[in-house]
């Protein structure tokens, strides 16, 4: 076979993840792809604006390897902007908004990256960011849900346009780099795991085939695109089927809940948070929630009294609990409607794309009910951690990937996260999962919400600490808390003290910042020494 005849081949057989959005938009033209705000896209029109993009892009400079970096809240221009990126082959880098100017700093740096894209929010941040030693030729300016202006010497989206609406013409292999997410830095500096294109998309197969997912979908996108759950588990997924996204950047429980009774939405995703502060919202039983028909969490497991809760006042919901992290792209296990009550509190099995094994340090299967680390391999899986060959070389130690969670796993194979090897409790001597302290004290009916957490004591090394949020109209005590405890649990897990909080910290995307916890309340004085003996044994 000729070199030409193979390249040919070669092109005709190509699979990446901008190939989607133009298939998608080939079968399903005059459909509804994406509304954000004020703006509404066909499948047709957002092909051709991503295409016009990538060209503009690529006057800028934009080559196939480059990495292009985006600060910015949810808009229909992130999404845009995802797709024209990946069409040219360079390299997406989303970057977490909550971030200060050095630590944005430190992912434009390591990565290399050569453009940052930043949303209306963020210029000045974006541009201390970018200033200090980084390799950012460019910034460009990315509408957002809401009307505003481009400031004065930054290129905005709609002048970034190009004229010409044909495809770039980059070939792209799906074994190329697709992302470079960073993880959340929370234990030491972050890393940036690779992602190719085919790591993507086999993970967008394990989604919609084990996340019950379908072209008539109308999901609704709050939690920030910059996390690949909502990047990757939800976006791309309905791009590539053909559904529709309702995107917004304001992920409040009052807005979202008008946001699916306005467009009829279907089917929606967010960590237990923000479905807890849905049900506190007084307007949860006035809003016409009746077209909500597929639910789903992830980023920690739900409290099995909020399941019960969610099950009971929408009925009509079925839930699936996704759990994984960014370098398995990021899903890894399901947990399916029909077990939510039967397996309450579990992250399911693994994905049909993924193999997973709950381990001991020797590399060793767990018997069931033991505590060992939860190992993956899967096509899912980062390529490796970038510019870092030691941690990666760590992370696939014994040939499978090392998650860093804890978990035990039932005669039937379903696993259940105890903890975050960092966020188990060595109190007395005595390992405690704080997720089972939790789970006992959302069982009193007026906890909102609850954090356990380890704090430096000088008796017990670390004091099994609960910061609790007590829902409103609603009174307890830390007496309340600490008996209710230990009528059911062993005395080392009962918390030696209890602080209550009107809101927990928690990351865009609605995970609970434990550590921010730890180092809020580190200085928090112990419950009488009288209590403690009275509780802690």
């Amino acid at each position: 076979m000729s070199g030409d005849l193979a390249a040919t081949i070669e092109h005709a057989r190509e699979h990446s993840i901008g190939d989607l959005l133009r298939r998608s938009a080939r079968r399903y033209p005059a459909k509804t792809a994406l509304i954000c705000g004020e703006v509404s896209w066909t499948f047709a029109e957002m092909d051709a604006i991503c295409n016009r993009l990538a060209r503009g892009l690529g006057d800028l400079g934009i080559v196939k390897g480059d990495r292009v970096a985006v600060l910015s809240r949810n808009s229909h221009a992130f999404a845009a902007l995802r797709f024209a990126v990946a069409r040219l082959g360079a390299i997406l880098v989303p970057i977490n908004f909550m971030l200060n100017p050095d630590e944005i700093n430190f992912i434009l740096a390591n990565s290399g990256a050569k453009l940052l894209a930043v949303g209306p929010d963020f210029v000045e941040t974006g541009r201390a960011a970018a200033a200090k030693g980084s390799a950012v030729e460019k910034l460009v300016w990315l509408p957002g849900e809401d009307p505003a202006t481009a400031p004065d010497g930054i290129k905005a989206f709609d002048g970034l346009l190009s004229s010409d609406a044909a495809a770039p013409g980059v070939s792209v292999d799906s074994r190329d780099p697709a992302q470079i997410i960073y993880t959340s830095g929370t234990e030491s500096l972050p890393k940036g795991a690779i992602l190719t294109h085919e790591a993507v998309m086999w993970q967008y197969v394990s989604c919609i085939i084990d996340g019950g997912m379908a072209v008539d979908d109308n999901v609704l996108h709050a939690l920030p695109l910059y996390h690949c759950a909502q990047l990757d588990v939800f976006l791309g997924p309905a791009i590539y089927l053909g559904a529709t996204s309702l995107i917004t950047g304001k992920p409040v429980a009052d807005d979202i809940l008008a946001l699916i009774a306005a467009h009829g939405i279907n089917a929606f995703f967010a960590p237990p948070t923000i479905w807890i502060s849905m049900l506190r919202s007084p307007l949860f039983d006035r809003t016409d929630l009746s077209t909500l028909r597929k639910g789903y969490y992830g980023a920690s497991i739900m409290p099995v009294e909020v399941l019960l809760e969610l099950q009971r006042r929408l009925p009509e919901v079925k839930f699936w609990n996704f759990y994984g992290q960014t370098e398995i792209a990021p899903l890894a296990t399901v947990l399916e409607p029909a077990d939510q009550l039967p397996k309450a509190g579990s992250a399911g099995k693994p994905a049909i794309n993924v193999e997973t094994r709950v381990v001991h340090p020797d590399m060793t299967d767990v018997a069931v009910g033991e505590v060992g680390e939860i190992v993956h391999r899967s096509p899912h899986l980062l390529s490796g951690y970038y510019n870092d060959p030691a941690k990666t070389a760590a992370a696939f130690a014994g040939g499978w990937f090392h998650s860093g969670d804890l978990a035990t796993v039932d005669a039937d194979g379903y696993i259940t996260v105890v903890d975050r090897v960092k966020d188990m409790i060595k109190s007395g001597g005595e390992n405690v999962a704080s997720r089972e302290v939790e789970e006992m004290i959302y069982r009193l009916p007026a906890v909102s919400e609850v954090a356990v957490v380890g704090l430096p004591d000088p008796r017990w090394i670390e004091a099994v600490t609960a910061i609790v949020v007590v829902k409103a109209g609603e009174s307890l005590d830390a007496d309340t808390v600490i008996r209710h405890c230990a009528s059911a649990m062993a005395h080392f897990k009962v918390p030696k003290q209890v602080i209550f909080v009107d809101s927990l910290p928690k990351n865009p995307s609605g995970k609970l910042l434990k550590r921010e916890l730890r180092q809020r309340h580190a200085g928090s004085a112990t419950l009488d020494q009288a209590v403690q003996k009275s509780f802690a044994g």
